[in-house]
């Protein structure tokens, strides 16, 4: 089950469990739409894979099945063009 983290892992954005902006890699790092499209060049800084909008919990099943509270934040550099 993906853990939904609250926050973009490059800058620190709040990104809750339903917004539209956020965005995984295979291995659910985080981060929001600008970052992985502008800064990050649409490559995890992690992994090297791709993003893809983060599925949506339904409301009915966040009370069940809640998004992490866990941020995680680390540096990263913007791609060279």
């Amino acid at each position: 089950m993906l853990a939904l983290r609250p926050n973009c892992e490059c800058c620190d954005r709040d990104l809750a469990a339903d917004s539209p902006d956020a965005r995984i890699c295979t291995f659910e790092c985080t981060f929001c739409a600008d970052c992985a499209e502008t800064r990050l060049g649409g490559a995890c800084p992690n992994c090297g894979g791709n993003f893809a909008p983060r599925p949506i919990r339904p409301a009915a099943l966040l009370a069940k099945y809640p998004a992490a509270t866990e941020r995680v934040t680390k540096p990263h550099a913007a791609r060279a063009a």
